[in-house]
C-alpha cells in the first residue's frame, strides 16, 4: 500500500471516540477504568483499541502487569490526539457562544506573578472592545503554563522558558525582565530588622515554588553561590494565592515579585526583608507554538501586552511568577 493511499485509510478509520479512549487510558493505565471514561464495555474497547493500533500498523501501548504504557510511538500519538480533542472542545464552545450570540473564546496561560498589573490591564482593555468574548486565564507557573500550550489546551502563553531545548518547539517575544523579593508577615521576629545575611535564614520555615519553577532555580542558584545548603523546613506551593496565605499565618519566608505583594506591602500585611536575592530572572514574554498564527481574539490580546509592557508602572513594575 502506497503512503498515501495508508494515511488515508487511517483517516478514514479514525474516530474521535478512537481519540477519547487514547487520552484515557494514558490516564488510566487501566482498559476497564478507561472503557468507563467513555462510557463503553470493556470487551467494546478492547476491540476499539485493537482496531486503532491495526489502523496505525503499531502498538501504542505496552502491556505490563500493573497497566498499559505508552510506546515511544504511542506518546506521539497520545500529543496528537490530546492537541485534537481539546481543538474539538473549544470548537464546540466557541460555536455554542455564537449560537448564543456572543463572539468566540480566548483562551490564554499565564504566570499569575508576571506583571499582574499588566495582564488586568489587557484583560479589562480587551473585553471592554468585546464584552461578549469568553476569556479563560489558565496556569500559574511557567512549567505548568508551558504544559498547556504543548498540549494546545491555549492559545498561547505568557511566561519563559524552562527548557533550553524548547525553543524548538515555541517561539518566545520577551516584553519585560523581573525580581524578586523576600517577604514575612508583618509582626515576624525578622521584620524589624535592617540587615540580614541569607545564611541567618536557612533554619526556617520557608514557602517556595516546586523546583521546576525557574524561580526556585534561581533561589537554589542563589544558595549554591552562597555556598549554603537548601532550607530543611520547606512548603512547596505553586499557587501565589496560597503562598500569601501560608506567610501571613504562620512565621515561614516566601520570595515573591513585587507586583503581587505591593498591596500587602502597603496594607501593612507582610514585610520585605533586607537582602537582594542575585540577579533578576530572565523576562517573561509571549509564548507561541512555532509555525502556528494566532486567531485574531489573541494577536489583539497579544498586541495589548505589548502595549501596556512599553507603559512604565506604579513601585517597582517589573516582577516574576510565584
Amino acid at each position: 500500500m502506497s503512503t498515501s493511499r495508508s494515511v488515508l485509510a487511517l483517516v478514514n478509520r479514525l474516530r474521535f471516540k478512537h481519540l477519547s479512549l487514547l487520552v484515557a487510558l494514558d490516564e488510566t493505565g487501566n482498559l476497564h477504568q478507561a472503557a468507563a471514561e467513555i462510557n463503553v464495555a470493556q470487551p467494546s474497547a478492547s476491540r476499539m483499541l485493537a482496531n486503532i493500533e491495526e489502523a496505525f500498523g503499531f502498538l501504542l501501548f505496552e502491556r505490563r502487569a500493573r497497566g498499559l504504557h505508552p510506546t515511544p510511538l504511542g506518546q506521539v500519538t497520545l500529543a496528537y490526539a490530546r492537541r485534537t480533542l481539546t481543538d474539538l472542545q473549544r470548537f464546540a464552545e466557541g460555536l455554542e457562544v455564537k449560537r448564543r450570540g456572543g463572539h468566540g473564546q480566548l483562551t490564554v496561560g499565564a504566570i499569575m506573578g508576571a506583571a499582574p498589573d499588566l495582564l488586568a490591564m489587557a484583560v479589562a482593555d480587551l473585553k471592554a472592545e468585546r464584552p461578549l468574548l469568553n476569556v479563560r486565564i489558565l496556569g500559574e507557573t511557567s512549567d505548568q503554563i508551558v504544559e498547556l500550550l504543548q498540549r494546545g489546551q491555549i492559545d498561547f502563553a505568557l511566561g519563559r522558558f524552562t527548557h533550553p531545548l524548547q525553543h524548538n518547539e515555541f517561539d518566545f517575544e520577551p516584553l519585560a525582565n523581573e525580581s524578586m523579593r523576600l517577604i514575612v508577615r508583618a509582626g515576624h521576629p525578622l521584620g524589624s530588622r535592617h540587615s540580614l545575611r541569607l545564611a541567618e535564614l536557612i533554619e526556617l520555615p520557608w514557602v517556595l515554588q516546586p523546583l521546576t519553577s525557574p524561580a526556585r532555580r534561581l533561589f537554589e542558584e542563589e544558595l549554591a553561590h552562597a555556598r549554603l545548603a537548601s532550607p530543611g523546613n520547606v512548603v512547596e506551593c505553586g499557587s501565589i494565592f496560597a503562598t500569601l496565605q501560608l506567610v501571613q499565618n504562620s512565621d515561614a519566608i516566601a520570595m515573591l515579585p513585587e507586583p503581587v505583594v505591593r498591596d500587602h506591602l502597603r496594607a501593612k500585611l507582610l514585610v520585605m526583608l533586607p537582602i537582594e536575592i542575585g540577579r533578576n530572572l530572565e523576562g517573561f514574554g509571549i509564548l507561541t507554538r512555532k509555525h502556528e498564527t494566532l486567531a485574531e481574539p489573541a494577536e489583539r490580546f497579544a498586541a495589548l501586552l505589548r502595549q501596556y509592557s512599553q507603559t512604565p508602572r506604579v513601585a517597582g513594575g517589573a516582577a516574576t511568577e510565584a
